[in-house]
């Protein structure tokens, strides 16, 4: 499968199955907790006052704001392995020399990076968009916010490996 054609987020199986086990719980758990949380709150008293009551609506709008992303990518994601052969995509680690300064970092998603400490660029940011289908030892550039081309060679590749 060739992830660089497709226009949802790259996640690792592993990846999907946290963020469903994450949007399931939210969906059948969490919103069972708040909406109890709410109704605690609201009998309490007066509600113009009541700063328990305010904090609990504001998580339940934080909780559905993240449901609905959850959703959203979870409905779009394609999931699989990034293959080396294809050259740099979603789901690649790449050691890149950019503007002198060597950088690692993952071309793909926060939600696969996960508990890694890599940094993240998405394919379709300027620097993901340069890196595309190159491979070890070619070079490239982009052009940054502020408008400076700046030069980037690639040092090495491999798939992300989770």
């Amino acid at each position: 499968m060739n992830v660089t054609e497709t226009t949802g987020t790259w996640l690792t199986q592993e990846a999907y199955d946290r963020l469903q086990a994450e949007y399931d719980h939210l969906v059948n758990v969490g919103r069972v907790e708040i909406a109890k949380e709410i109704d605690e709150r609201r009998q309490e008293g007066d509600l113009k006052e009541n700063g328990g009551y305010h904090a609990a609506r504001e998580e339940q709008a934080k909780q559905e704001a993240r449901i609905e992303q959850l959703r959203h990518l979870l409905r779009t994601a394609t999931v699989g392995e990034a293959t080396a052969d294809a050259g740099i995509q979603s789901g690649t680690v790449v050691v890149a020399e950019v503007m002198g300064r060597e950088m690692k970092f993952l071309v793909g998603s926060r939600e696969v990076a996960g508990g890694t400490d890599l940094d993240v660029f998405s394919a379709q940011s300027p620097l993901g968009a340069a890196l595309m289908g190159k491979h070890a030892g070619e070079e490239t550039s982009y052009t940054a916010p502020n408008g400076n081309e700046i030069p980037v060679k690639v040092i090495s590749t491999e798939p992300f490996a989770g």
